[in-house]
Formats: structure tokens, sequence, C-alpha cells
């Protein structure tokens, strides 16, 4: 008896030293960087400036940032998150995909703000949040103003447009973290930790240790990696390629420190057939989240193109709940999958498209055939006539 309680026991402990060596490592957690980004910059909170910066200057920046997500909210955000409140249905996975979403967190919690966990795909880095430790008052001073200049762009299109996305990345302040701080501001919830991450071959997440980044950080700037642009781009934007690509944030609402911690991850990666099927663990990870709720918006029509069939194989395959302009995925595509599609405004075709196979005939059909629900505000693109559309996509009912 005693022999077999001795061997019992010997294998828990073994089981518990394989599982424990298993498990991932936690990285370094940079929160604190993150809620210095989020005072300064983003200006979230009303904690008091850190001395080593110019408070006038920051003051000054801050008032004018109050103004952008102030007008953003009366002319957008407030009212398609009070239009969405009665589509989206209580049911909806809180578990959000978000591709070709830039670092469009802002919009994600318009549509879906009871998500758990939220994850954008675009070609964008999420740059490196520890400048802001030692950055100088002058930088700070003229790169919030950047940032603050390319966030009021984003805001006023109502969607992520590319450039204004590449523009911010580029800034020693990173602009990818800033606009999803920036999110956080507007609907009243603020940061808990941040941190980066890999994704290994089977897709699961490896978080970044301080020393690996480093590392990775001397290595960029050794061989100059990154900034060379590839010399074949088929779709004239590329994914960047920076020591800081994946990141997440953890974060709750405002002053409630016992509210569970809501993630959010961006993951910088090129979605097209090509790279997807050179390296598949972008698709290997999102699959396993299981069934999800998807948004998609002003995704320059990529899910209606051929060498985009891996990222539209895994939606169809993964699809919940989805919501999108006509840049989501094709009827020809939806319905055979067992899709309905659901139409709100009005479209007579896409205001600016590369479309060789008429895909946009589809659209004009789907619209058409179906009884006029008025929108009241645009999401995504405007059509051709620059009138306001929006797409639902659901299983079919049994």
């Amino acid at each position: 008896m005693r022999t077999a309680v001795l061997s019992v026991i010997s294998s828990l402990v073994l089981t518990v030293a394989t599982a424990h060596a298993d498990a991932p490592k936690p990285g370094s957690d940079y929160g604190a960087a993150a809620k210095t980004l989020f005072r300064v910059a983003a200006c979230g909170g009303d904690d008091a400036i850190p001395e080593r910066f110019s408070k006038p200057a920051i003051d000054a920046h801050c008032k004018e940032m109050k103004g952008i997500y102030s007008s953003y909210k009366k002319a957008w955000a407030d009212q398609a998150k009070k239009f969405l409140g009665d589509v989206v249905p209580a049911t909806a996975p809180k578990t959000v995909v978000y591709p070709f979403g830039g670092g469009d967190l802002t919009s994600a919690l318009v549509v879906y703000p009871d998500a758990t966990e939220i994850t954008t795909i675009s070609l964008e880095a999420a740059g490196d949040a520890r400048v802001i430790d030692t950055i100088s008052k002058a930088k700070l001073s003229s790169d919030v103003s950047e940032i603050g200049l390319e966030i009021r762009r984003l805001y006023y299109a109502a969607h992520s447009t590319t450039k204004s996305l590449q523009n911010a990345s580029h800034s020693t302040i990173p602009g990818t973290i800033m606009f999803a701080l920036a999110a956080l501001v507007v609907h009243d919830m603020e940061p808990v930790s941040l941190k980066y991450f890999d994704l290994e071959p089977d897709g699961s997440v490896r978080y970044l240790s301080n020393e690996e980044l480093d590392a990775r950080a001397a290595e960029y700037l050794a061989t100059k990696r990154g900034k060379t642009p590839p010399s074949k781009i088929t779709h004239y934007w590329y994914e960047q390629d920076s020591a800081f690509g994946n990141f997440e944030l953890g974060y709750h609402p405002k002053g409630d420190a016992k509210a569970p911690t809501r993630i959010y991850r961006h993951i910088v990666a090129n979605l097209d057939d090509t790279h997807m099927n050179k390296d598949d663990r972008v698709i290997k990870h999102l699959a396993q989240k299981g069934k999800v709720s998807v948004m998609t918006k002003a995704a320059s029509f990529l899910l209606w193109y051929d060498d985009f069939t891996k990222i539209r194989g895994y939606l169809l395959a993964n699809i919940a709940w989805m919501i999108s302009d006509a840049s989501g995925i094709p009827p020809s595509y939806a319905e055979p999958a067992g899709f309905e599609q659901i139409t709100y405004g009005e479209f007579t075709g896409p205001y600016f498209i590369i479309d060789e196979k008429n895909t946009r005939a589809e659209f004009v059909k789907l619209w058409k055939n179906q009884p006029k629900r008025p929108l009241p505000f645009r999401f995504g693109y405007p059509d051709a006539t620059k009138k306001n559309h929006l797409m639902i996509t659901r299983p079919k009912a049994k």
C-alpha cells in the first residue's frame, strides 16, 4: 500500500513539474510605461505629470486631445454604440478578431463594449513603449503633437487608414500602442499591463523578456534590419519588421481595480496567402480561439481577392457573428458556407477597387434585394456615392 501511495505521489509531482516546465514564461511587464504614456500622451486620468516632463506642454496637448475625444464621441462613437447595442446579439462571443484592424481598439470597443479579448492584425508594429522612460522633453512634445494629429485623422475618418497607422508607427512614441491607449480614454478604461510576445510555431503565445527585447533591438540597429522595404510588394503596403512587433495590453474599467483584466492583443502580419503559406502561426493562433465575433471595416477589399483565401477560410470556419462594411466577405463565399448577410444603409458600388471578377455586382445585388434599413452613421468606407452602409454576416438559422 505504501509503495502504491508513493508511486501516485511521484507521478503527481512529475506531472506538476512537467506542466510547470511547459508553462509559458511571464515575460517582462511594461505596465508602468503604459500608464505613463496613458497619462502624458493619451491624456487619460488626472494623475500628476512626472517632473521630467514639461507640465505646460502636456497640459496644452491634453486640452487638444480632450477636444478630439469629445468631438469623436459626439460625431460617431456615441451614436454608433447606441445603434449597435440593438444590433449586436447578447450571445455574440466575447472573444473578438479584427483582421486588417490596425490599432483600432476604439472601434472594436464601440461594437463590442463587453469583449474580454480583442485581437487586431495589421501591417503595423507596436513600437517601443520603454522610450517614455528616457525621451527628452522636446522630443516628447513634438511626438505627442504628431500622434495627436494622426489620432485626429483616424477619428475623423472613423476607420483606420493605413497611411495614418504607418505614419504614427514611425514616431519615437509607439504609435500603434498610442492608438490603443487613446481607445481606453474614449471608453473610460485604463491600462493594467503591457507585454510583448511572439507566436510559437503551434500558434501559442510566448511573452518576451526585457533582455530578449534589448538583444533584438541591438541586432536590428547593427544590421539595419527593418529599414529597407521588401523588393516585391503586392498590395502597395507591406508589414513592418520591428524588434517590437506584437503587444498585449491588459486593461479594465477606470477606477475599478477589482474588475477582471480584459486583454487586447495586436499582431503585426501580412495576411495574404504568400505570407500565410510560408508561416501559418497567425492562423493557428486564431483557430485556437474557437468561434469568435468578428469585425472588419475599411479593409481595402482584400477579402474579395484570391490571394487572401487563408484568412477568408479561417473566418468562414470560425465566425459566430460578424459586422463589416462591403470590404467584408463576398456573398459568393458566405452563402455556400452556411451564412446569411443582412444589410443596412445603401450600397451602389465601392468608391475605389481593383475588381477584375466584378465582385461589386454581388454586393450591389445583396443590398438591392433586401429591405432598406437606415444607417445614421458611417461604418468604414462610404460607397461610391458616399452613402453609409453596413453588413451583418451570421450563420443561417436552423
